[in-house]
């Protein structure tokens, strides 16, 4: 697929909420099993009445279906997720350069016990500022603030 016939739209309450939460849950079951499903799971709850309500939210679709999004809160990634079976395709990639052509520079926070997605942010220029030892609700994660300047 590699970004052909892949387009980002604004996201829709409507018609992507539950698609985008499916995304989201099983995404970070995936990347952040460290976390736990039964945490998970009520962040899952949180995702739905309050992220992806108050967030600007971009989708990326193929084939006319989600197959992923970014959550920005002004410039800062609040959430950046992509289907499994859709990664290393480049979404993640396009999702990111379109929030960057918006905002002109982003950042965001990432668990650094993700390995992956450290990874995948460094790769595309992110650079590290700090970490911290816990997450946002205090538990004991350690995360990485990143920004990216375009």
């Amino acid at each position: 697929m590699k970004n052909v016939d892949l387009y980002i739209r604004a996201y829709d309450e409507a018609s992507d909420l539950l698609k985008l939460s499916a995304i989201w849950f099983d995404a970070s079951m995936a990347a952040h099993a460290f976390i736990g499903e039964a945490r998970l799971r009520e962040q899952r709850v949180a995702i739905e009445t309050i992220y992806l309500p108050q967030a600007e939210t971009w989708v990326a679709c193929h084939a006319g279906e989600p197959v992923g999004f970014i959550s920005l809160l002004d410039a800062f990634i609040g959430g950046l997720f992509v289907a499994p079976g859709r990664q290393g395709l480049g979404i993640g990639r396009a999702l990111v350069r379109h929030a960057l052509d918006l905002k002109g520079e982003l950042s965001l926070e990432v668990y650094t016990a993700n390995r992956q997605a450290y990874g995948f942010y460094r790769s595309l220029g992110f650079e590290e500022l700090s970490r911290r030892a816990t997450d946002s609700e205090g538990l004991p994660f350690e995360n990485a603030m990143m920004r990216l300047k375009a």
